[in-house]
């Protein structure tokens, strides 16, 4: 076993120092709100566009995907082919119709477009389910710094989340997106370098890859999967079928990018409707290629321990078998480098976490109270920050309280946002599309696309790619027809 050195304590020491320092300094002085939450609006697009790959990659990503490919294939990719054509989706039908008026957040769309109360009830909506995600997360980054470096989970999660708040609560989204662009070269570099080694230690280099991933008759490669399952519901429940991929991948996206402030947020920050879009389009374009580096990196480990089971191994979950090489085969420095990876994909989606909740909870409910419509200046930038500080503090100790590691993280995380996503981006839907639908239809639409996802998620075994397809699906419905009941009434009436 390679262990951990002083020097690879040295290189995360000096990591964590540097990023919150930097991230400090950057971010300048801000004087209002607007500075502090969306860098002034005058962000550069390609640094949006890495900063919405770096946000989105968390440590699930670094740790669950090579694991996916180990156990399976790279039927994943189908996921992330959906992912592009959603992305190409919002920067068409949401980016536009969010540069149309002066937006903030993306419930202020919902507000101008429907009335503030539906405003008000998405952003809490929002909150809700992403201070549970990002627990879910911020616990789950825990695993593999608590596997490598031997720290318990409460230290763990302090480490990080700790520096994170600091440049967080500092420099607001100009210090998130400018250190996430250093996160996202850090971790990418230290996964290349495991693969790189991994490559340079097999007898033959990528032929072994190559051989083991098409042993017994298998192909790991495979990228489609054409399986229709016995029946209807046997295929819902598939996990990573073409139709249910590309289709999953699509809404999900257009739920993530166009309805969560998480990353709408950066959006917004761009210079113009242009810019916008082109950082996009960077990050749709880069998360497709780096989805299927992470894949390809999980066959390289399983040619690496000669194609045995992760039973074999000694482990219980998939998502162990890259903390498992890190640990015992990256030489001194090297393994440092990769865990500064874990953690700047970590840290940034924790900050992105942050900076999105305390903006939507200042923006679209604080600004709204008689309190928050008389702060102006100074005042703006000091509950800007007292939001973030809280939230902050919210997430670091909402980590703490989960402790069982047992479940594949990555599913509870995506199936605690899959819960709302539907709901949320039905409503944008009725917002964008249908003319005649109004507040009361949309509030309507919205709580049935949620009464739907917790029937599926109680009593189905729906595979989570359909969820927020199922949830949209049922909002626009029922908020058409409570529109069409509503024209009925009123014409029977008058």
């Amino acid at each position: 076993c390679m262990g951990f050195s002083v020097l690879d304590y040295g290189i995360v020491g000096v990591y964590l120092i540097g990023v919150t320092v930097i991230g400090t300094l950057i971010a300048g002085k801000q004087r209002t709100s607007r500075d502090y939450f969306l860098g002034g609006k005058e962000m550069s697009w390609w640094s949006v566009g890495f900063s919405i790959v770096a946000s989105e990659t968390s440590t699930l990503t670094f740790i669950s995907v090579p694991g996916l490919a180990y156990t399976g294939t790279m039927h994943f990719l189908q996921l992330a082919l959906g992912y592009f054509i959603g992305r190409l989706l919002v920067s068409v039908v949401f980016i536009p119709a969010y540069y149309k008026g002066d937006l903030e957040t993306a419930y202020d769309f919902l507000g101008k477009r429907f009335g503030l109360s539906l405003r008000k009830f998405t952003s809490s909506v929002f909150l809700v389910t992403r201070v549970l995600a990002s627990g879910v997360r911020l616990f789950a980054t825990a695993i593999p710094v608590h596997l490598i470096t031997g720290l318990d989970y409460s230290t763990s999660i302090l480490l990080i989340g700790v520096f994170t708040l600091i440049y967080t609560y500092l420099g607001g989204l100009k210090a998130v997106v400018a250190m996430d662009v250093v996160q996202l070269f850090i971790y990418l570099s230290g996964a290349a370098a495991a693969m790189g080694i991994i490559i340079h230690q097999l007898p033959n280099g990528w032929a072994d890859v190559a051989s083991f991933a098409r042993a017994n008759g298998g192909d790991k490669f495979a990228i489609l999967n054409l399986n229709w399952g016995t029946d209807f519901w046997s295929f819902l429940a598939t996990p990573y079928t073409l139709i249910g991929g590309l289709l999953g991948g699509t809404f999900l996206t257009m739920a993530s990018h166009g309805t969560d402030q998480l990353l709408v947020q950066r959006l917004l920050g761009c210079k113009s409707r242009w810019d916008s879009q082109r950082a996009l389009m960077l990050d749709a374009v880069f998360i497709v290629l780096q989805f299927a580096f992470f894949l390809v990196l999980g066959l390289c480990l399983y040619a690496f321990y000669g194609g045995v089971s992760i039973q074999q191994l000694g482990l219980s979950a998939s998502d162990e078998v890259f903390p498992k090489f890190i640990i015992e085969n990256l030489p001194t420095g090297v393994a440092g480098l990769v865990v500064a990876g874990v953690l700047a994909s970590a840290m940034g989606t924790l900050s992105s976490s942050i900076s999105s909740l305390a903006s939507s909870t200042y923006l679209d409910l604080f600004k709204m109270t008689s309190k928050g419509k008389a702060t102006t200046g100074n005042a703006e930038v000091w509950w800007s920050k007292a939001f973030t500080l809280l939230w902050g503090i919210v997430l670091i100790g909402g980590a703490m309280l989960f402790t069982d590691s047992k479940n594949p993280v990555i599913e509870i995380g995506l199936k605690i946002a899959s819960f709302t996503y539907g709901g949320l981006l039905g409503t944008f839907f009725l917002g964008l599309l249908f003319k005649r639908t109004n507040q009361k239809d949309a509030f309507i639409g919205f709580v049935a696309g949620i009464a739907a996802m917790t029937i599926v998620l109680s009593s189905t075994r729906i595979d989570f790619t359909w969820h927020t397809f199922i949830g949209s699906s049922v909002t626009i419905l029922v908020g058409n027809l409570s529109s069409w009941i509503r024209a009925r009434v009123t014409r029977s009436v008058s």
